[in-house]
This record gives C-alpha cells, sequence and structure tokens, in this order.
C-alpha cells in the first residue's frame, strides 16, 4: 500500500459517531437525532413525532435562534428545552465581500474536547441576479493534495458532523436574512429573488465522499419539505472521483454530480489529483456512465482547470470529446485561480476560447466559468482555513491522560 492509499483509507477514521448530547445545539440535528434529543428529556414516546415536528419547523422553516420563539410549544417544554440545549450557531469570526459581491466566511466551529481548540472552515456565497449559491464544506482541510488547489496543501483535520454540514446553510441564511420576516443586508449584493440561497454546491473544503454519512444525512435536513426545502436538483456534489462511492451518492443522496478531471491522461491526472493513481480515468468515467439517474435532465458536469501549457492544448480538447462521447455532460472551463505558492499559471483567455469551441462544436455545453472572489481568496481552489492538525489517535492519547512523550513517539512512528 502506498503512501497515498494509505493517507486515504486513514481518512474515514476520523469520523465519530453523531449524537446530541447535553449542552449541544439542536441547530442541524436530523429528524432522529430531534427525537433522541427529546426522548432524553422524558417526553413520552406518543408525543415525539408531534414534538419534532414542533421544533423541526421553528429550527429550519423559522429559522429561530431561541426556543423561547417557539410560540405554539408550552413554557414549561420551552424552559426544559433550554435547560439541556441551545440552537446556537458556529462563530463567524470573519465576513469579507469580494467586489463582484461574493461572501466568504471563516467560520469556527465549537470544540469536540478538551484538546480541540475549534476547527475553522471556510463557507462562500456566490450571488447572481436570480439566484445565490452557497459553497459547502464537507471536511477540514482535505486529503487528496491536488497540486493546483489551495485547500490541499491544508492537511485533513477531521470530517464536519451532520449538524456542522447543515450548519453553514444556517450562518448563510442568517446573515442573509433569508428567513420569513427576515431582512436582507445592505452591504453587498443578495439577489430580489424568494430565497437568497436557491443552489448548494458542496465543492468547498474536503471530498464529500470520503465523509458520506454525514454529507449523506446533511442533504436529508436540506431537501426535507418542511424545513429548508431544497429541491436534490439544486444541489450539486463535487467529486475528485471517488469510484465507489459514485453509485452510493447517486441512490442515496440523488443530487446532481461534477466530477474534478482536469486532464484526459492518467499520467497527467495523477500529477494534478493524485487519487487517480488508486481510480484511473478509464474506471472513473465507467461509474459516471452507471451513475443513477443519468440522463439529458440531469446530466453529469466535467471540472476542467486551464492551466497554462499543461492541459489546455486542442489534443487534449479533441480527447475530452473523446472520453465523454455519448454520456450525458456539460464541461465546466475553470480559469486557475492563483494562491500564494502556486508554480501553476491561467491559460490565456484565447487559448481558454478555442479549447470551448472544440468541446461546443463536438456537441457538448462548455462554459467558462466567471472567476468570482479572486480578491478575497473565495474562488475555485482558493480555500484554506489555518486550523493546525492534532491527529484523532494523539487527541485521544492526551484525553487519556498520556504525556507528551508517549504521543511525540505515536505521531512521528506512524
Amino acid at each position: 500500500m502506498d503512501a497515498l492509499e494509505l493517507k486515504i483509507e486513514k481518512a474515514p477514521l476520523l469520523t465519530v459517531q453523531e449524537t446530541v448530547e447535553k449542552g449541544q445545539s439542536l441547530a442541524g440535528a436530523t429528524r432522529l437525532q430531534l427525537a433522541d434529543a427529546l426522548r432524553a428529556l422524558d417526553v413520552p414516546e406518543r408525543d415525539l413525532r408531534m414534538r419534532s415536528n414542533q421544533l423541526w419547523h421553528w429550527i429550519y422553516h423559522r429559522g429561530v435562534t431561541d426556543f423561547d420563539a417557539m410560540l405554539n410549544v408550552s413554557k414549561p417544554m420551552r424552559a426544559l428545552l433550554s435547560a439541556h440545549f441551545t440552537l446556537a450557531r458556529p462563530e463567524v469570526v470573519s465576513e469579507q465581500i469580494s467586489v463582484d459581491g461574493t461572501r466568504k466566511w471563516l467560520i469556527r466551529l465549537p470544540p469536540r474536547g478538551p484538546h480541540d481548540k475549534g476547527a475553522e472552515i471556510e463557507t462562500v456565497y456566490i450571488p447572481e441576479s436570480d439566484r445565490g449559491t452557497l459553497c459547502v464544506s464537507s471536511q477540514v482541510g482535505c486529503t487528496l493534495n491536488c497540486s493546483f488547489c489551495h485547500t490541499g496543501t491544508q492537511r485533513l483535520v477531521r470530517n464536519l458532523t451532520t449538524a456542522e454540514i447543515v450548519a453553514q446553510l444556517l450562518v448563510a441564511r442568517d446573515r442573509l436574512g433569508d428567513w420569513p420576516g427576515a431582512e436582507r443586508p445592505t452591504d453587498g449584493f443578495v439577489p430580489d429573488a424568494w430565497r437568497a440561497v436557491s443552489n448548494i454546491v458542496l465543492m468547498g473544503m474536503g471530498e464529500p465522499l470520503y465523509n458520506f454519512e454525514a454529507v449523506r444525512d446533511a442533504m436529508g435536513v436540506v431537501v426535507d419539505g418542511d424545513g429548508l426545502s431544497l429541491s436534490r436538483r439544486r444541489i450539486t456534489l463535487s467529486t475528485s472521483g471517488v469510484v465507489p462511492m459514485i453509485a452510493r451518492a447517486g441512490d442515496e443522496i440523488g443530487s446532481m454530480l461534477a466530477i474534478s478531471l482536469h486532464a484526459v491522461r492518467d499520467d497527467l491526472r495523477n500529477e494534478l489529483v493524485p487519487l487517480n493513481r488508486k481510480y484511473p480515468i478509464k474506471d472513473l468515467l465507467a461509474a459516471c456512465r452507471a451513475y443513477p439517474g443519468l440522463s439529458n435532465a440531469r446530466r453529469i458536469t466535467f471540472e476542467y482547470v486551464m492551466l497554462d501549457g499543461v492541459n489546455d492544448s486542442h489534443a487534449d480538447a479533441r480527447e475530452l470529446v473523446r472520453l465523454l462521447k455519448g454520456m450525458p455532460a456539460k464541461i465546466n472551463l475553470i480559469p486557475f485561480n492563483p494562491w500564494p505558492g502556486s508554480h501553476y499559471q491561467c491559460s490565456s483567455w484565447e487559448k481558454i476560447e478555442e479549447f470551448s469551441d472544440i468541446v461546443f462544436r463536438a456537441g457538448y455545453a462548455s462554459p467558462v466559468r466567471t472567476p468570482r472572489g479572486r480578491d478575497i481568496l473565495a474562488a475555485c481552489g482558493q480555500l484554506k482555513s489555518e486550523t493546525e492538525k492534532l491527529r484523532a489517535r494523539a487527541r485521544l492519547m492526551l484525553e487519556s491522560g498520556i504525556g507528551a512523550e508517549g504521543m511525540y513517539a505515536t505521531a512521528h512512528g506512524e
């Protein structure tokens, strides 16, 4: 087993059993977790469904942050809930607003143990005239080390929980006044639409399919028609190509699918997307062709970052067309977004247009993604928080009372 495979296989070990404990926030909880929380308060089984529905409505339809705002819940029940739980959101450490209206929030998550300082993630909101897209993170850091991606330079700290993934949408709706009766902000641009956040892309920090269960359950909360109520067709999951999980994503999440392709030859993709060494292009495209529900109405988007002199030749464009022949697909061309320390350059606009023309003439939509939020490092591939990694094993040893010498030996003996 090579170092890359070892690193990837270890990622799921960072997940934890998701329960809601005393003092925790119910914002982001699933229906099952809400029922468990009420059960812990000795709410009778016959009342669990009704009480859970009440909480669900107030948390996810109304967006309340205080149990006392739940007007159809009895005062004794509100007091009981307040004594044991909160509706707090993660802390917004900073908000940056780009000249083009893009917003980036640095969000600090609550500590999950005495040796956890509170991990930080970045979430980005991209407004357009008729819609708003929220770019959501699924992990703190990333395990894939794609060479053109700034996020890939931050080692994986841990997976996000279901609640932490959902909370990013709650934070965005809070900040954008996207709840019934709330006021929209006057700084920056927010679309004049029924919903400020109308679309979600799982394209933030991390590989969603290496945190599958939490992502699946979070999207279950997001699409529930009695709460946040976003259509599955307005959710796009982007993966670097975790081939064994792609079919499950189609069956259990049912979102639109985007593939971070970026190269048409295995030797180059091995360099750009090291996961390709484990799941080469042939296997990846076979999984895409078998994606549940694939049709002209549910095309797969192939993301292709344009790197000057690397993957932007006419031959590359023609090979891309050949590889995707017969598959309902769209090719999303992404001008490379520079970040400090990167050795890549963005292809010229002339090269990008020529590449797009070849793909378009072959019958595939080939839009060029307009770079958004570059001035605040919020564009595709630019996200990175400064959270330091404390390995799960080291944290467990500290919490078990093992001294620094033992922790150091373990960390450096892996």
